[in-house]
């Protein structure tokens, strides 16, 4: 087993808002960007905003959102995940906007028997409808260390989609498919949720090993949140719609994966995924969705 890495999200996405944004590039702080939501004291921020804890006990879970929303942008964070016997265990870590019409790009790790290895869930939501699940077998300890995830969604003339990497290897990607009825996640500002909460009725083998509440508490524990986006805000002069100039490091706007790194996810996907609803002929008996006939699911 590697050691456990850094949770690095990215986030781009191109449309033209009425509502106006600003761009911005800083490394966070906890304490100044991001509010713990739920958790009566569970959720906890230290070492002067540079690293933030999640627990979760018997009677209750706990989670934060980022103050900010982002339309489109790079978002990084290091997250590493529960350790030892945490089968039962959910640590949440995704984009969303509100309301039953939501956006939302999911990453979510179920806990494991000790030894066991834990496994990665992405799903891709657009106006309430999700059902577009992936997950893999993580090739790593993700307890041992911080360890890399990124989410990219863009939408300009040279490329139209989301991926999804872990430790900038990407193992996912979902093309844009409006133009054959496919909804997907394109103007709603969304903003980074996280949660470590007990879900021991679905999780770990689909509710067969239940939560150790002799393990408890469980905690999972994040650093280096850092934010390339374009930020929700009434007064930018400056409107998200319009491509970032040449001159600026936003490569994430319209970048698309090349050669190398479509053989790389093509491997991780060989050796790693254990499910994929494009290929779920059970669960889809009068046919598949209309994305799986694209090059969206490799």
């Amino acid at each position: 087993m590697a050691s456990f890495s850094s949770v690095v999200l990215f986030l781009s996405l191109v449309s033209l808002m009425a509502s106006t944004f600003e761009l911005t590039t800083a490394a966070a702080n906890f304490n100044q960007d991001i509010d713990i939501t739920w958790g009566d004291g569970r959720g906890k921020i230290l070492d002067d905003g540079q690293l933030l804890t999640l627990s979760l006990d018997k009677a209750s879970g706990s989670g934060f959102q980022s103050k900010n929303e982002y339309l489109f942008g790079k978002v990084d964070m290091q997250l590493k995940l529960v350790p030892g016997n945490s089968a039962g265990t959910v640590t949440a870590y995704y984009l969303s906007s509100q309301g039953p019409t939501h956006d939302e790009i999911d990453f979510e790790f179920l806990g494991n028997l000790s030894g066991d290895p834990y496994t990665l869930h992405t799903n891709v939501f657009s106006q309430g409808k999700g059902n577009k699940e992936q997950q893999f077998h993580l090739w790593f300890d993700p307890t041992a260390d911080f360890h890399t995830y990124s989410k990219s969604k863009s939408k300009s003339k040279v490329f139209s989609g989301s991926n999804f990497s872990v430790d900038d290897t990407p193992i996912r990607e979902f093309k844009n498919s409006e133009s054959i009825g496919v909804p997907f996640p394109m103007n709603q500002p969304m903003r980074i949720y996280s949660s470590l909460w007990n879900a021991d009725d679905w999780a770990t083998r689909g509710d067969l090993v239940k939560t150790g509440w002799s393990h408890a508490p469980f905690t999972a524990s994040y650093r280096n949140y850092n934010a390339d986006a374009c930020v929700s805000s009434s007064s930018s002069s400056s409107p998200c719609g319009s491509q970032p100039s040449l001159s600026s490091n936003n490569a994430w706007f319209s970048q698309e994966l090349d050669s190398t790194a479509h053989e790389n996810m093509k491997s991780v996907q060989k050796n790693y995924m254990i499910y994929n609803y494009c290929t779920d002929t059970e669960r889809f008996p009068q046919g598949m969705p209309a994305e799986c006939a694209t090059t969206n699911l490799s």
